[in-house]
């Protein structure tokens, strides 16, 4: 079966190999992104040639997790030509890299704005349609940073990713009643082959960011970013992540995992998570509602 699909945040990285994925697999996918006039450009063209290569329907399209005028004009695009939007991935998201005290209030705010509001604007949009035909898909890209390892220097992506997890769960129970299912992945700390790193934000409290170098070991930082990348099989390949969703998406109907690790660094999470969501699951039992627990059918 062929879905009417949206990615967000699909100019690199997990997005852009989701979306491609999912064209490959037969579904007409929105690749969606900021800048599609301008910075992005570029980008809008590499899909356009991908599409035309490989006989695939991806199509790019202006959507900023931001804005809800761009979102809205996007999701209206998007139903006025198809009449309906059954899969929405949630992937939009942006990583920080620094001493966690030197990155400003300001900082931490654009963080949960991008990470984790914008998947309840996308929501926002998508939910009303997929509300009336009482049927959809939401894919949500999480961490294994939520359950598993914490390593420093990663704090404001950590806590935002965090929020944006519990979103989800969230959501997932409300969610259920109406037919509309949710999915959860879960990558590891891929250190090669996204741009995570290379588009990482810095802090802008630069005297303090200083003094945290000037009083930590010498190439601390340094060594951090090259132990957590050590733990990556070198075999490790990011395109998983892309092939984990298209499989989620191919599955049946109400049978589609709540949960799915993409994580060959092994850092935990899988454990965590499996203890965590059985509790959570346990607890929603108890209260006499396990109908939260699968959709509606």
């Amino acid at each position: 079966m062929s879905f009417v699909t949206l990615v967000t945040g699909t100019s690199s990285g997990f997005g852009q190999m989701i979306a491609r994925d999912l064209a490959g697999a037969g579904h007409t996918v929105y690749a969606s992104m900021r800048g599609t006039t301008e910075k992005n450009a570029d980008k809008v063209k590499d899909n356009a040639a991908f599409a035309k290569e490989h006989g695939v329907d991806l199509r790019s399209i202006e959507l900023d997790v931001q804005d809800e005028a761009s979102i809205s004009a996007a999701i209206d695009a998007v139903v006025a030509e198809h009449g309906r939007l059954d899969v929405l991935v949630q992937n939009a998201g942006h990583m920080m890299y620094g001493p966690l005290e030197s990155f400003t209030p300001e900082q931490l705010a654009q963080q949960y704005d991008v990470n984790v509001l914008g998947t309840h604007r996308v929501n926002r949009g998508v939910l009303p349609h997929m509300r009336k035909a009482g049927s959809g898909l939401i894919v949500w890209v999480s961490s294994s940073s939520v359950a598993g390892g914490v390593p420093p220097l990663l704090g404001p992506y950590f806590a935002a990713k965090a929020g944006m997890d519990a979103l989800a769960v969230c959501y997932a129970k409300e969610l259920a009643l109406l037919g509309i299912e949710t999915s959860i992945v879960v990558p590891g700390a891929f250190t090669s082959g996204t741009n995570h790193f290379a588009n990482a934000g810095h802090p802008e409290d630069t005297a303090i960011a200083d003094a945290y170098t000037a009083a930590w070991p010498e190439g601390f930082a340094d060594r951090i970013q090259k132990a957590l990348a050590g733990t990556v099989p070198e075999d490790a390949d990011p395109g998983a992540v892309g092939r984990a969703v298209v499989d989620i998406v191919a599955a049946p109907v109400g049978k589609r995992p709540l949960r799915v690790h993409v994580d060959p660094a092994s850092d935990g999470a899988a454990v965590v998570f499996a203890v965590m969501d059985r509790v959570r699951e346990q607890f929603v039992d108890r209260i006499g509602f396990p109908e939260l627990l699968h959709p509606a059918r």
